[in-house]
């Protein structure tokens, strides 16, 4: 049978356009289908706009502590809007790189809204395609609670373009996303109340990231709320009023609901055609991305895999070397590094302690201080890093880090810990002094 194309990608994300461009370099004749920009949620909506005011929010503590160290620095504030035009700016430069790479790399690209007619054709808006293979890439979106006055929050990606800092913001969730905006908008200068539904942050790291990152929020004055939720928004004059399970009203000029990402998966016909997807509307997929369907693969965000940037990349090109490039291959979905761009950051790679103790006896190392950076200011923030090790055979099972340039860190460390090294060869290593990073390879009395 012949085809339109070899390979029909849906969605031009990072991880669509990553397989797309390599399956082209094997030499299939490609195509990608994208009703949006081209670049996906990381590049536009996500990982790269964030990052970006996470630099100029974390720039507001700096200048305080400036006058510790001699300088005099009067009159400094922050242009919310020369910011986020800025943004704007490098974003659309971002979207114009990927366009290149595509156009590059001899892929077409396809406008419009993509739907799965059959195991092998592409409905983009009113034109059909075939191909061999179709990969689906649609990423992820927010997630909205369904309460009372749901209309009046925001997400993730209208907070990105705010054309003003609110003076108040209330945040509803725990994870990423959640203790990543409470500390931009609260260093640029807004009072902020994140509400959190446990007990505690960013559920299911290691439960000193938890206790430490939860402690610095609230130094930073982030009014933090354990064991709330949101029962309802409401307009009150020219501002918002949120309603709590507590039955508190807290008046806001924006609420940012950050309770999730569901998969992109309604309304492409997967379920159609067969292509299975679970509760949660991901798809299922196996080792090698493929779904029930030979013909159809999935990878990035509309699966079950870790939801992460160079997860959907890997995953795509693996895709493309086993399918077109005749070198069968899969990746590692567990345990992979991952940092949290709150403030201060976190970097972790491995297994938590508890995950660890459930396998079996381990010994634990943790240090906690005061980084040089701010011997002369009046801020007590700390740092924390901790290592977990398999108490049997030695072999360092997670690495775990709270404080400045914590995911820089953890990167070189996660290659250590993905080559199994253990903790004699961690004390081998000289340390570099005086540096954070150096705490992990001095550490020589366990505490647990």
């Amino acid at each position: 049978m012949s085809f339109d194309f070899d390979l029909v990608t849906i969605g031009a994300g990072s991880g669509g356009v990553a397989a797309s461009r390599r399956a082209a370099r094997h030499g299939a004749k490609v195509a990608i289908c994208e009703s949006r920009a081209v670049g996906g949620t990381c590049v536009l909506r996500g990982c790269v706009p964030k990052k970006l005011l996470v630099y100029a929010s974390e720039l507001r503590p700096l200048f305080a502590d400036a006058a510790a160290f001699g300088w005099d620095i009067a009159g400094v504030c922050l242009d919310w809007g020369a910011l986020i035009a800025a943004k704007n700016r490098e974003i659309a430069r971002l979207e114009g790189v990927y366009e290149r790479m595509l156009e590059t790399a001899a892929v077409t690209t396809l406008r419009g809204h993509a739907r799965i007619v059959d195991p092998h054709t592409v409905e983009v808006g009113e034109r059909q395609v075939t191909a061999q293979t179709i990969l689906v890439a649609t990423g992820g979106r927010p997630y909205k609670p369904g309460i009372v006055g749901a209309e009046l929050t925001i997400s993730s990606d209208e907070a990105l373009s705010l054309p003003a800092l609110p003076r108040h913001v209330t945040i509803v969730g725990a994870g990423y996303i959640a203790v990543e905006f409470a500390g931009i908008f609260a260093s640029a200068g807004a009072d902020v109340t994140l509400l959190v539904r446990g007990d505690g942050v960013l559920r299911g790291f290691d439960q000193d990231i938890r206790t430490v990152l939860l402690d610095e929020l609230r130094a930073a004055g982030i009014d933090v709320r354990l064991h709330e939720t949101i029962e309802a928004v409401e307009r009150h004059g020219s501002s918002l009023r949120v309603i709590t399970g507590s039955g508190a009203a807290i008046a806001s000029d924006a609420v940012l609901t950050a309770t999730g990402r569901v998969p992109n998966t309604e309304g492409i016909g997967l379920l159609e055609v067969g292509v299975g997807v679970d509760s949660a509307g991901a798809i299922e997929v196996d080792e090698a991305s493929m779904t029930a369907l030979p013909s159809i693969y999935a990878i990035g965000d509309c699966t079950a895999r870790p939801n992460l940037t160079p997860m959907a990349i890997a995953d795509g090109r693996a895709f493309a070397d086993s399918v077109f490039g005749g070198r069968p291959r899969t990746n590692i979905h567990a345990h992979v590094a991952t940092a949290v761009f709150s403030q201060p950051p976190v970097g972790t790679v491995g297994l938590t302690e508890g995950e660890a103790r459930a396998r079996g006896p381990v010994r634990v190392f943790r240090s906690q201080f005061r980084p040089m950076r701010h011997a002369f200011v009046s801020r007590n923030t700390q740092v924390m890093v901790k290592l977990v090790v398999d108490a049997i055979t030695d072999v360092v099972l997670g690495v775990h880090i709270v404080g400045t340039d914590a995911p820089e860190i953890v990167q070189g460390f996660a290659v250590a810990v993905h080559a199994g090294a253990t903790k004699a060869q961690f004390d081998a290593t000289l340390a570099i002094h005086p540096t954070i990073a150096e705490e992990l390879v001095t550490m020589m009395e366990p505490v647990g």
